[in-house]
């Protein structure tokens, strides 16, 4: 029920916004709005590749790559859903919701609507979707590696070491 409200919640919101702002931002000098001068700014921008502006017009590549990832993580969420912990819940849901964000702006609009710059690091421009996308992929990381991830790989998602006697 989480990974529902959390994919629902992220993609109204990352679609909601990105139309607010290729409405609004298209109208300003630059397609720019400055929020913190010098720090972070608004700033539209239409990207027709990947991550970093990649693979520029590969359109139907990136749809297709996402309709496999997105069917099987709600696979893997629907099959494992009783064994699987919060975290990775979340972690798979956050991923599920940029994946399915940015996709939908791929087949309606032919490009990724991106407007945060972080003009202070000169970082790429990006959206609500790639924010859940990263935040989601670093949460997974640190689960499998450190907490409770790495024993639901290791078969053991519900149980708890056994007792030396």
């Amino acid at each position: 029920m989480i990974a529902i409200l959390i994919v629902t919640v992220l993609v109204v919101a990352d679609q909601l916004f990105k139309s607010v702002c290729a409405n609004w931002l298209t109208a300003l000098p630059g397609n720019t709005y400055a929020l913190w001068p010098g720090v972070f700014q608004l700033t539209y921008v239409e990207n027709r590749g990947a991550a970093f502006s990649m693979l520029q017009n590969a359109r139907w590549f990136f749809v297709g790559i996402t309709v496999i990832a997105c069917v099987a993580m709600v696979w893997f969420l629907i099959k494992e859903r009783k064994h699987m912990h919060l975290l990775m819940k979340i972690s798979i849901a956050l991923i599920l919701a940029g994946a399915l964000g940015n996709m939908i702006d791929r087949i309606f609009f032919g490009y990724v609507r991106d407007m945060f710059y972080l003009v202070i690091v000169n970082f790429a421009i990006f959206n609500i979707a790639d924010s859940a996308v990263s935040v989601g992929c670093v949460l997974l990381g640190i689960d499998i590696c450190f907490l409770k991830g790495r024993r639901y790989l290791e078969g053991k998602p519900n149980k708890e070491p056994e007792a030396q006697e």
